[in-house]
């Protein structure tokens, strides 16, 4: 599968944002806190809440999902062992550890996967319950625990990790008495799970802070709660707009969840007009370069927009500067904006200039993770003429029907299957076409700072 973009078009209209997919997975992966029902609103629905529905229900949970309202129950654990080829292909089955934790005392998972950035350690992970008595045992590909002898307490946690602060989160909701998390993660969708455990009838204080109090061991209710909106997608939508000089109005945001990209858009020379939970983004003629762009935990700039900004700054007059402190890979995608023209310098594997403006030119091109994909997408959209993006599965794990929102923008996109090459025949339908077959990038081994 993969998009066909004739690019060249400004984006014009009014588009909604999507429910958060970051804030969901772990909402849901919280429903095995308790037997209760939980209605959950404004679900994305997309690959990696399918997946984790699937892994919920072989441990016994009932659910339906309609209309991106999810209403799940799990009235016994069924199972406690969750093999390798269930968790391998996202990361976020990590988040099943801690509610698995609090209401059997066991699991045993294969590690896991998803990420083409590499297999992130999850040390921060496993210091933090045995902080709490957990006992872990790691051996080959999978990971055993025993939470029966857990009690609360204070833990610090060695790095400022949004997983590793959700599944601690969850695994204190389910401990008689009071655990605090120092160095707890303080991004959006970190805040929107205290919020769901709180109207649940889980105690937490400190909600957006880096220390939070949880008041665990009392029995769940059963509660309703609206996903907050993916401020990544907004971030998305927001650049897209900017980067083909369009004009579009997002609604249904969250206008602080993202300062540190509007103060970047405006430093652009971006104009921005905001009104309660809506943002009007209209691109300009002539961009100014960034002095440098710092990818950073929230509130600094996020990681997972950085390669669609710096798809953009390459129509700016003059150098900017990213340096991507998180993730070794992911400055990976100017490989593939190379092809269409885009002139950079590596400085080091976290550092790069880009150098603008630089036309783009259409061209093939693959989509390296979920993020990089939508900056290659956002390229697509800059270049006059027709693109093609493959391993577009990236995409569509992050992003909610992100190519007939862009439609309904105005943009030329369309999905295409490919056609199987015929024994008898020496160019299948897409050398015939002229896009050439797209070159997949390897992992990276990340490194943290």
């Amino acid at each position: 599968m993969k998009f066909l973009v004739d690019g060249g078009r400004p984006l014009k209209g009014r588009v909604r944002a999507s429910g958060s997919k970051n804030a969901a997975l772990p909402i849901i992966a919280a429903a095995l806190l308790s037997d209760r029902e939980f209605v959950l609103e404004n679900v994305p629905d997309i690959g990696d809440i399918r997946t984790l529905l699937n892994i919920m229900e072989f441990l016994g949970s009932q659910y339906s999902f309609s209309g991106n309202t999810l209403r799940i129950r799990t009235p016994e654990i069924r199972t406690t062992d969750i093999p390798l080829d269930m968790v391998k292909t996202m990361r976020a089955s990590i988040l099943l550890i801690g509610p698995l934790l609090a209401r059997a005392g066991h699991i045993r998972i294969g590690y896991p996967g998803g990420c083409v950035l590499g297999k992130r350690p999850i040390d921060t992970h496993l210091d933090a319950f045995r902080a709490l008595g957990v006992k872990v045992s790691e051996a080959d590909e999978m990971l055993e625990m025993n939470g029966e002898d857990a009690s609360s307490g204070k833990v610090v946690l060695k790095e400022i990790s949004v997983t590793a602060s959700e599944n601690l989160i969850m695994l204190a909701a389910g401990l008689k008495g009071i655990t605090e998390i120092r160095l707890a993660a303080q991004e959006p969708h970190v805040q929107d799970l205290c919020r769901f455990l709180s109207s649940a009838g889980v105690r937490i204080e400190g909600i957006g802070s880096h220390i939070l109090t949880v008041y665990g061991g009392s029995p769940l209710v059963g509660a309703e709660h609206r996903i907050r909106p993916d401020y990544l997608e907004v971030g998305t939508l927001a650049i897209a707009a900017a980067a083909t000089q369009g004009d579009v109005t997002i609604e249904d945001m969250e206008q602080h969840d993202l300062d540190a990209l509007w103060q970047k858009l405006s430093e652009a020379g971006v104009i921005l007009d905001f009104d309660k939970q809506s943002v009007r983004v209209r691109g300009v003629k002539r961009l100014d370069p960034i002095a440098k762009l710092d990818t950073g935990i929230f509130p600094k700039f996020p990681t997972d927009l950085q390669s669609p900004f710096m798809v953009m700054m390459t129509q700016a007059h003059g150098v900017s500067k990213v340096f991507e402190t998180l993730f070794e890979g992911r400055l990976n995608y100017l490989f593939e904006l190379e092809k269409m023209g885009a002139k950079f310098e590596f400085l080091n594997p976290h550092q790069a200039i880009i150098i603008g403006p630089t036309p783009l030119r259409a061209a093939s091109i693959a989509s390296c993770d979920i993020r990089a994909g939508a900056g290659m997408l956002v390229a697509a959209l800059m270049a006059k003429g027709l693109s093609e993006i493959t391993s577009i599965n990236y995409i569509d794990r992050g992003y909610e029907h992100l190519d007939e929102k862009l439609r309904s923008l105005g943009a030329s996109i369309k999905r295409s299957v490919p056609v199987p090459v015929h024994e008898n025949s020496h160019r299948s339908l897409n050398d015939q076409a002229g896009l050439s077959t797209p070159v997949e990038l390897q992992p990276s081994v990340p490194v943290k700072l």
